[in-house]
């Protein structure tokens, strides 16, 4: 039998100073070839400060739309998105997260310096006060020695901390991922993951990062949203009680194969499974 999720009870007080982010009854909707499609519906949770939140649900469902709506790139049609305690409409929305989306969308003619300062440049930082800005932090991020490397001279890997720097120096106080690993390999991915924990234990921002794979979620993140097929609704919100510091073995313990069974369920991805299968590295979500 499926495993039966109550509706979460999702209470927000956008007007606590610790909340970053709230949403309240978030509907989406969009017009594809003459029809009206509900991408999001009734979606309601909030990030708070210091806070990482991870997004899981299948394909199409709406997911990064969520993103461009949080960012103001996009129209929410229905609900209210809150930035620090305040209802936000969509062009007061605009610059006030640093958004990394799924490419890493580095600028072929800059070195990585000039791509990573281009958060800077936009910011009408000087050119050269910005360029240096962003070299003194390339030994934290790795890629000490690669300054003056141009995007087709780095690996897929370099390629994202260039780009997460760039995030990162946009110096927002909520970061929206979407999927930054997703073109990666598994090692890689594992390895950034590690890194990426690593840089927010240090810089403790808010988070909301977009996901298909369910242990990324678990060891990344305080708590996690699911997300049911088109029009997405919340279908479960998970809190990952796993300590911090995250060590990478933790992705063995029992408490994380737990975390994962539950979302596996959620997600509905568990149907006839035996007990014994859910120990099995399922990894990304298809």
């Amino acid at each position: 039998m499926n495993a039966v999720f109550p509706p979460p009870r999702v209470e927000i007080d956008a007007h606590m100073p610790s909340v970053r982010l709230g949403l309240r009854h978030l509907d989406s909707s969009y017009n594809e070839h003459g029809r009206a499609l509900q991408a999001l519906d009734d979606i309601s949770f909030d990030v708070h400060d210091g806070e990482f939140v991870a997004l899981i649900g299948p394909s199409g469902s709406g997911k990064s739309t969520l993103l461009d709506i949080v960012s103001g790139l996009f129209a929410q049609t229905g609900g209210d998105v809150a930035l620090d305690g305040e209802v936000a409409p969509l062009r007061s929305r605009l610059g006030r997260t640093a958004y990394m989306r799924q490419r890493d969308l580095l600028l072929p003619w800059r070195t990585a310096v000039e791509n990573a300062a281009l958060a800077l440049d936009i910011h009408r930082v000087p050119h050269k006060e910005a360029r240096r800005i962003a070299a003194e932090r390339f030994p934290e991020f790795g890629l000490a020695g690669f300054e003056d490397s141009y995007p087709a001279q780095l690996s897929g890997g370099m390629r994202q901390r260039v780009a997460f720097l760039r995030t990162v120096l946009a110096d927002r106080p909520l970061l929206l991922l979407d999927e930054p690993f997703g073109a990666l390999d598994a090692l890689n991915r594992v390895a950034l993951q590690t890194w990426l924990l690593d840089l927010w234990e240090r810089e403790r921002r808010a988070v909301l990062l977009v996901t298909h794979d369910v242990d990324e979620a678990i060891f990344l993140a305080d708590r996690v949203v699911v997300l049911s097929a088109r029009p997405g609704r919340i279908e479960h919100i998970e809190r990952i009680e796993l300590p911090r510091p995250r060590r990478r073995d933790v992705v063995t313990s029992t408490r994380f194969l737990d975390h994962r069974a539950v979302l596996l369920g959620a997600l509905g991805l568990l149907h006839h499974a035996a007990p014994d299968l859910l120990a099995l590295d399922v990894g990304r979500v298809p």
